[in-house]
């Protein structure tokens, strides 16, 4: 996984609505980039509804929130309609952004070892530098530690 200091690995990923998405589109603004396992799980749900609720106190903060798994564009668009997601949710079937971040890891459930996302968050600062990694975060408390983070 990618460490503080580091610089974000530059990606293109295609939204909700197909269109291209660029990180280094954003230089010169903060990005909330989080990476979960998959749509419509109880835990993601949880975490995308709390980035939903807390949208406007990043916005306020001139802060870019970004979402991404592997799941399809139209799996996203459900996602975002069925809880009102207002924020960028990007579609990785390739794992271009998950490798570069290294948040594809080994995982262990149930005694099976499989690979998959391990949920984590990253602060980008404006000069696309990695200013704060919450690994493993809390689907339930990841938006608050953040905004807390930025509010310093």
């Amino acid at each position: 996984m990618l460490t503080e200091g580091t610089v974000a690995p530059d990606f293109t990923l295609s939204d909700k609505d197909g269109n291209a998405v660029t990180l280094s589109a954003f230089r010169g603004r903060r990005v909330v980039v989080y990476f979960y396992p998959k749509d419509n799980t109880p835990g993601c749900t949880r975490q995308a509804c709390a980035f939903a609720g807390a949208y406007e106190d990043f916005k306020a903060l001139d802060t870019v929130v970004i979402g991404i798994s592997r799941d399809s564009v139209a799996s996203h668009v459900k996602f975002a309609e069925k809880y009102g997601l207002p924020f960028i949710l990007l579609s990785d079937p390739e794992l271009q952004a998950i490798q570069g971040f290294g948040v594809w890891q080994e995982k262990k459930n149930y005694g099976k070892v499989t690979m998959g996302v391990v949920r984590s968050t990253f602060v980008i600062s404006p000069d696309g530098i990695i200013e704060k990694v919450f690994p493993k975060a809390k689907p339930d408390t990841n938006a608050a530690e953040i905004l807390d983070y930025l509010r310093g």
